[in-house]
C-alpha cells in the first residue's frame, strides 16, 4: 500500500509537470501576442531612421525635453545596449531602457530566478522561479514594450565570448556582482572601444561611474590588480536593501541614454556615491586615465582577453565560494556533526555569523560569537570560560565546532580560536547551506 508521503510526492511531481506544461503554453501565447502587436504597430510611416505615429505618441513626453527631442529619440531607437547581469541592477536598468525607447537590448546572465532574488529584482516574479533570468526579464520587457528587440544570451560570460558580444552593442552596462566579471567586461570594452556604465550596490550603499568614455579612465586604471578573494563581499554575503540597487540601476539606464543621445553630463572621471541610510548622493572626482594601465595605457600588456577566474583567484559568479584555509583534518562533514549532536557528545558549537543572521535561524544548542568579535579579549575570555566549563563537566573528550553560512568564515574563525584556545576544534564543511541540504531541509538556506 502506498504510504501517505509517497502519495504526496507523486501528486507534487504531477503538479510540477502540469505547471511546466502551462508555462510552455503561456510562453507560446505571449510570443503569438507579441507578433500580433508588432504587426499592429507597423505602419507606412516606418523608416529605418524615422519615428512612427505610435513612437511619437508613446515618447512625446520624453521628446519634449530639449536634450532629447526628435533627434535624441531617433538615436535611442537606433541604439543598442548590452546589460551584463539580470539581477538587482540589471532589472531596473533594462526596465527603463525598454520604456524610453531603446531599439535593441541585449541581456546576459547564466542564472535562473530564485526566491531570494525577488525582494530587489522586481521584473522577475514567483511564477518565473526556476526560469533563466534572461528569459524571465525578456518576457517582462516585452510586456512593457512589445516593439523592443530583446536578445537573450543565456551564457556564462568568459574570455571566449565576451569580446564578440560586446562588439555588437553601442553601450555596455555592467550589472554583475563579482570581481572576475568586472575585469573581463572592462578589458572587453577597451578592446572593442565601447563605453562601460559600471554600478554596484551592497547593504545600503552603492556607486556608479562610466569607464572608457572620451579619454577617461578604465576600471584597471583605478584597480590595477584584483583584491584577495577572501576580502571580497557581495550582496549574497552581506545583504542589500531592495531599493538601493534599484536607484543605481535606473541611473545606469540614464547614463546610457545620455551617452547615446550625446546630450548631458557623462559620469566619466567622476564617481557617484549613494548612502541609503542617510539618503545622500555625492559625487567625487577620480583620477584620470593611467598611462601605465595594462589594457588602455600607452604600452598595453593585455591585448587579448585572459583567464579572469585564474587572474582574480575567484569564480566569475556569486555562487558559493569554496575557500580552503585550514587543513582537511580540521574539518568535519554535516553528517559527522549531526552524529555528534545526536549522540550528545560534549561539544561547543560556535556560530560566527552576525547576530541578525543567528536570529534568523540557527542550530539548536549553538552559541553566537560573530567573527569580527573574536579579536576582542572579553569575547576570548568568555569562549575560554565556556570551554573550560564544558571540559570539566564532560566525561568524554570535548570538541569545538565552528560553523557559518557557507563554510568560509568558519575557517577564519577556527584559525582565530586556535590562537587563544588549545582544544580539538573543527570547521563545518559547507556551513549551514550544507546542513540544510544534507541534514535538515526545513532549515532555511539564504
Amino acid at each position: 500500500m502506498m504510504s501517505k508521503s509517497s502519495s504526496m510526492n507523486s501528486k507534487i511531481s504531477e503538479l510540477h509537470r502540469e505547471i511546466s506544461n502551462l508555462k510552455k503554453q503561456l510562453e507560446d501565447k505571449e510570443n503569438e501576442l507579441r507578433d500580433l502587436q508588432s504587426s499592429l504597430h507597423t505602419t507606412d510611416r516606418d523608416t529605418e531612421e524615422g519615428l512612427t505615429r505610435d513612437d511619437i505618441m508613446r515618447y512625446s513626453r520624453q521628446m519634449i525635453v530639449p536634450s532629447i527631442g526628435v533627434s535624441g529619440q531617433n538615436k535611442l531607437k537606433g541604439g543598442a545596449v548590452l546589460i551584463i547581469g539580470c539581477g538587482g541592477l540589471g532589472c531596473p536598468a533594462a526596465q527603463y531602457l525598454a520604456g524610453c525607447g531603446i531599439g535593441r537590448l541585449g541581456l546576459v546572465d547564466y542564472d535562473v530566478v530564485e526566491l531570494s532574488n525577488l525582494h530587489r529584482q522586481l521584473l522577475h516574479s514567483e511564477s518565473t522561479i526556476g526560469i533563466p533570468k534572461v528569459t524571465s526579464l525578456a518576457e517582462a520587457l516585452h510586456r512593457i514594450n512589445s516593439t523592443l528587440r530583446v536578445e537573450e544570451h543565456n551564457i556564462q560570460l568568459d574570455s571566449s565570448n565576451a569580446l564578440e558580444l560586446v562588439s555588437q552593442y553601442d553601450v555596455v552596462i555592467d550589472a554583475s556582482d563579482n570581481v572576475a566579471t568586472r575585469y573581463l567586461v572592462n578589458d572587453a570594452c577597451i578592446l572593442a572601444n565601447r563605453p562601460l556604465v559600471s554600478g554596484s550596490a551592497v547593504g545600503l550603499e552603492a556607486q556608479l561611474t562610466v569607464y572608457n568614455y572620451n579619454g577617461g579612465p578604465c576600471y584597471r586604471c583605478l584597480f590595477s590588480s584584483p583584491p584577495p578573494p577572501e576580502t571580497v563581499s557581495n550582496c549574497s554575503d552581506v545583504g542589500v536593501v531592495g531599493p538601493v540597487p534599484g536607484c543605481i540601476g535606473v541611473l545606469q539606464a540614464l547614463q546610457a541614454v545620455i551617452i547615446l543621445t550625446g546630450n548631458g553630463n557623462v559620469l566619466s572621471q567622476r564617481l557617484l556615491l549613494f548612502d541609503g541610510e542617510q539618503t545622500n548622493f555625492r559625487t567625487i572626482k577620480i583620477r584620470g586615465k593611467s598611462e601605465s594601465c595594462a589594457v588602455c595605457g600607452s604600452n598595453p600588456t593585455i591585448t587579448q582577453l585572459i583567464d579572469y577566474e585564474q587572474y582574480c583567484g575567484a569564480p566569475a559568479n556569486d555562487k558559493e565560494r569554496r575557500l580552503n584555509l585550514v587543513d582537511k583534518t580540521e574539518r568535519v562533514t554535516t553528517h559527522e556533526l549531526n552524529e555528534a549532536i545526536k549522540n550528545s557528545e560534549p561539544a561547543l558549537i560556535i556560530d560566527v555569523r552576525s547576530p541578525i543572521e543567528f536570529e534568523m535561524c540557527s542550530i539548536p544548542g549553538s552559541i553566537n560569537v560573530p567573527l569580527k568579535d573574536l579579536e576582542r579579549q572579553q569575547i576570548q575570555d568568555d569562549v575560554r570560560e565556556r570551554w573550560n566549563k564544558l571540559k570539566a563537566e564532560a566525561s568524554n573528550e570535548s570538541k569545538v565546532y565552528v560553523i557559518c553560512r557557507r563554510g568560509n568564515d568558519s575557517q577564519l574563525g577556527l584559525k582565530q580560536i586556535k590562537q587563544f584556545l588549545s582544544c580539538p576544534a573543527y570547521d563545518l564543511i559547507g556551513g549551514l547551506h550544507a546542513w540544510s541540504r544534507d541534514i535538515d531541509p526545513s532549515f532555511p538556506p539564504y
